[in-house]
């Protein structure tokens, strides 16, 4: 009777422990783009997604990627931020990505409620998700950046100056300054911006900006601009302007402090400092449109950006002396807490 007894439960159990050992050696689900719903205050009906990555970060960095027009979520997250996907899972950042609704699926960056901070435009929005994903991933509110492209650069540029407190840094490829697609009349599309004929001083362009926000006196975030000088979508001259509301909100000179080729066709300027995370820098393409050659471009957007780990300073206002290294000559290097000098023969200080 025991001898039968010990066969039934052996042949009870054995396809139990079976079942054990295939869940033991089957790889874990890999992470992936999924959609939230319930995140908060929504006025304009945009849907959430988000990726946290299979290893996350003790203290996390958040980026807020947005898309460009007739973009999805899931485009953009598969095909031009493809990159910063692969950095969060090296990084272990968490990655919002906003989707836009409404017919063209553009951002509205345009009518007076898109244009003021808590306004009920899609920002509104898309801040809601940010403070969703901050408050359940334990994000350091150091490390809270936003990055988009085409309609999501001037989106970014729009979030930037209604939120310096919650954004740190900023990186917007082929937009527009903030306010520049402003419009009276309910369109989401301004020609005269997109054609580049808005032009203004500095001022005017920061206090456009300013007025987003009125009676904030922080700081804002450092802001990285990408644009094709033969741009058709979002004309090149908008480059500029960007530059000039950016340097304005940060006190700097229009003057590049430091200026250097970083790849043939690719001339990059930074305003206010010459670090790898100065208050403002831009990256301008010889011969390219709305769509850039980005291909190794990326891990300069991703240390501007802080999502490497890297130090996430408060940027100078202060606008240092320009330098621009000359290719092929020794570059000295201090660091700040040795004041000891690196000179590597045969390279730039870039």
């Amino acid at each position: 009777m025991k001898r039968r007894l010990r066969a039934v439960l052996a042949a009870a159990t054995l396809p139990l422990l079976i079942a054990g050992l295939l869940l033991a050696v089957r790889p874990a689900a890999a992470a992936s783009l999924t959609q939230v719903t319930n995140f908060g205050t929504n006025p304009t009906n945009l849907n959430m997604y988000i990726y946290v990555p299979d290893r996350v970060a003790a203290r996390p960095a958040m980026l807020v990627m947005v898309h460009y027009c007739t973009g999805t979520a899931a485009g953009v997250f598969n095909s031009v931020g493809r990159d910063y996907v692969t950095a969060a899972d090296r990084y272990g950042y968490i990655i919002v990505v906003p989707e836009a609704t409404r017919e063209g699926r553009c951002f509205d960056v345009s009518t007076p409620a898109a244009l003021r901070r808590d306004g009920g435009g899609d920002s509104t929005g898309i801040m809601s998700m940010a403070a969703w994903a901050r408050q359940r991933h334990n994000v350091d509110p150091g490390r809270i950046v936003v990055s988009g492209f085409s309609s999501g650069a001037m989106m970014t540029n729009v979030l930037a100056a209604q939120y310096p407190d919650v954004f740190t840094a900023a990186a917007a490829f082929s937009g527009v300054p903030a306010g520049c697609f402003a419009t009276t009349n309910g369109s989401l599309w301004n020609s005269q911006c997109s054609g580049g004929n808005l032009i203004k001083t500095a001022r005017q362009w920061g206090d456009q900006a300013r007025a987003m926000y009125p009676g904030y006196t922080g700081r804002y975030p450092r802001m990285q601009l990408w644009h094709g000088s033969t741009d058709t979508t979002l004309a090149y001259p908008n480059f500029g302007e960007e530059i000039k509301q950016w340097t304005d909100l940060h006190g700097s000179s229009q003057t590049p402090a430091f200026t250097d080729n970083p790849r043939s066709g690719v001339t990059r300027t930074r305003y206010g400092a010459t670090t790898t995370q100065a208050p403002v820098e831009a990256f301008s393409f010889a011969g390219h449109g709305h769509s850039l050659p980005l291909d190794g471009m990326f891990p300069h957007a991703i240390t501007f950006l802080g999502l490497d780990g890297g130090a996430n300073p408060s940027p100078s206002p202060t606008p240092t002396p320009t330098v621009t290294p000359t290719p092929g000559t020794a570059g000295g290097i201090r660091g700040v807490g040795s004041g000891r000098c690196l000179d590597v023969s045969g390279v730039s200080q870039a």
